[in-house]
């Protein structure tokens, strides 16, 4: 895993193999819900554009694009990307690393648990390319699971091959955020004694 770009190459191998398994999961219903929360807060922006980063199967963007957003769906695995594009998405397989579009192009940005698979050395640097492609006042929303502190593979993950994560505390990651954002909501949904729980902000 210490080979540059090892990270990266094995998530994309084990969610091309995982990805009509997350095709039909159902989506939960605190996923639901803060989904339509971050929705409210678009319409109410006035937004009409929306970037998905690591937007696997495309369900969400989806979901945005019939509320009537213009959508534009991104992921590194390009049968992620199959999956977008068969639902009528505009889908690229793109690095959020380096995203492949003009500054200020889209009114909202769309991270739900992908950023959870990015080193943390490597978060300020992403951080500051959402906020290139994102209009001045536009509403990013970033979902990951944490509550510790925590960063490398996950040796329980079922997943073949096992998945990076790197997990902060509430205060942690508020602070990374924080250093290229401002918080605009920030919330934790529990997901079960002894899980990780949901970290879900909102962020301009």
């Amino acid at each position: 895993m210490n080979r540059p770009g090892a990270i990266k190459e094995q998530l994309i191998q084990s969610y091309n193999l995982h990805a009509e398994e997350r095709d039909g999961m159902e989506t939960s219903d605190w996923k639901t819900r803060v989904r339509s929360n971050y929705l409210e807060q678009l319409h109410e922006a006035g937004a009409r554009s929306l970037l998905e980063i690591g937007a696997g199967p495309g369900k969400d963007s989806w979901f945005f694009q019939q509320e009537g957003l213009s959508v534009t769906a991104t992921d590194l695995s390009p049968e992620m990307v199959r999956l977008c594009a068969a639902k009528g998405l505009k889908a690229h397989v793109m690095d959020f690393s380096q995203l492949d579009f003009p500054d200020a192009s889209f009114d909202g940005v769309y991270a739900l648990n992908c950023l959870l698979h990015l080193p943390k050395k490597d978060l300020n640097n992403v951080l500051h390319e959402i906020r290139r492609v994102l209009k001045p006042n536009g509403l990013f929303f970033m979902g990951v699971y944490g509550g510790n502190n925590s960063e490398g593979v996950w040796e329980g993950d079922h997943y073949v091959p096992k998945r990076f994560f790197a997990m902060y505390s509430d205060t942690s990651l508020l602070q990374a955020v924080e250093e290229v954002f401002r918080v605009v909501s920030f919330e934790t949904v529990p997901q079960g004694e002894g899980s990780p729980h949901f970290q879900s902000l909102v962020l301009t």
